[in-house]
């Protein structure tokens, strides 16, 4: 596997042990301290209505003074019942659930679906919908990361980073309108294909975004990497092992940051990934400050992937030539019998699944690995049961582990680091 190791333009804190810990502290983390005065402790809420748990999420914090001896992430609070839904919804019904999951990086969660629902059905897509699905997961891949980096730079206490982050998302969001007639609730496949093809100059517009990106994410670097208050905010903050996060399921830039090679495009390959020149960067000591690099360099290497996407975006066909699978255009239903009679089979009962089976299809989400079990019996037209292997449920579920013996403020900075969205966590 191509990996780059993630580098550190100053190196670690003079202060940092080498396993990354801080040398001069009294306290490692994961080490409960005894209560030094024969107090009780304490418990604090920290949410569910508190901008620093990104999300209606509420942590019960239990403290030794400003000393996290244990944390309690209660969730639910957002509940949705999705894949319940999904029972009850077609397979391209089930799209617009998909979206209100990563509502960060919606493309995704639209594609993932999709794919699961073809590979169940045997359906093979068109070169050109393979490449477009492509391009639009790379862009939200930046567009998540780039949220997860305006707002963890609030925490730490740096407000500027925030503006350049979002004022870069919104021009991700006028190509998201452009596409799909909505900036977040984007529901852009269908099974088969898409809803619609790039319209005219959808791409010049994307490649003037990767031109300029580059520079606010090097300026963002500038306000950011060497940052002394970063620094000894997020250096040794958090540290997780590559072993103890397998352990815990980690994927993704959580995974990663701790020296794990594992990438979904890497080491199970779809839509000719294998053929794009990328690499995968990797940390070393699974700190806060490792995982906010490898998001960083994630973001420099999806501009890479993306040039390539759209140099060889082919012409032709975006959906499949099957009647039985694709909505035939609006000028052959209302012209030609044939077309019309399918377009209302097509809405009215769906697309029935050929054989029963399940499947189980995984990408690289933006989160970590983003997998999608589907059960359909033979000429179902819904799914029988949709299950969703959510990356940032799992990675909520180490915050204990991390918090445990640091301070209230690093229990901020770790929440943070491990970029959840709760729309997908309660789903």
């Amino acid at each position: 596997m191509a990996e780059k190791t993630v580098e550190y333009a100053v190196g670690r804190h003079p202060e940092m042990g080498v396993d990354g810990r801080a040398a001069a502290s009294p306290l490692q983390p994961f080490d409960v301290p005894e209560p030094s005065l024969g107090g009780d402790h304490m418990l604090v809420n920290i949410g569910p209505q508190h901008p620093a748990t990104h999300g209606v999420l509420r942590l019960v914090a239990e403290l030794d003074g400003e000393t996290v001896v244990n944390v309690t992430p209660h969730i639910g609070f957002l509940h949705s019942s999705f894949e319940k839904l999904g029972e009850f919804r077609t397979w391209n019904q089930v799209v617009p659930l998909t979206d209100r999951m990563d509502y960060l990086a919606p493309l995704i969660y639209n594609c993932a679906y999709v794919m699961g629902v073809e590979k169940l059905m045997g359906i093979e897509v068109t070169e050109r919908c393979k490449v477009v699905r492509l391009i639009l997961m790379e862009m939200d891949r930046i567009f998540g990361h780039l949220l997860w980096l305006g707002t963890t730079a609030i925490d730490v206490g740096a407000f500027t980073p925030f503006l350049y982050t979002f004022q870069e998302r919104e021009r991700i969001y006028k190509l998201h309108e452009a596409l799909t007639g909505a900036r977040i609730t984007t529901s852009a496949t269908r099974v088969g294909g898409m809803m619609a093809d790039l319209p005219e100059g959808w791409t010049d517009s994307l490649l003037e975004f990767l031109d300029t990106f580059p520079e606010t994410l090097e300026e963002v670097h500038r306000l950011l990497t060497n940052n002394g208050i970063h620094i000894g905010r997020t250096q040794g903050v958090g540290v997780i092992s590559g072993e103890e996060a397998l352990n815990h399921g980690l994927t993704g830039p959580n995974l990663r940051a701790s020296g794990v090679e594992y990438d979904v495009r890497k080491d199970q390959p779809y839509y000719d990934y294998e053929t794009y020149d990328f690499e995968v960067p990797v940390g070393t000591w699974g700190d806060c400050y490792d995982r906010y690099l490898v998001r960083m360099e994630e973001m420099n290497q999806s501009v890479q992937i993306l040039r390539q996407a759209l140099d060889r975006l082919p012409d032709g066909p975006i959906n499949v030539d099957d009647p039985s699978i694709s909505l035939p255009s609006k000028t052959d239903a209302m012209n030609d019998m044939e077309s019309m009679i399918h377009h209302f089979k097509l809405i009215t009962d769906g697309i029935p699944a050929p054989e029963a089976g399940d499947c189980y299809f995984p990408v690289e989400g933006s989160k970590g690995e983003l997998g999608m079990y589907l059960v359909a019996r033979k000429g179902s037209t819904k799914p029988v049961r949709w299950r969703i292997r959510p990356p940032s449920f799992v990675n909520l579920s180490v915050l204990p582990k991390l918090a445990q013996g640091h301070m209230v403020s690093d229990l901020i900075m770790i929440n943070a680091s491990l970029d959840i969205v709760l729309g997908e966590i309660d789903r």
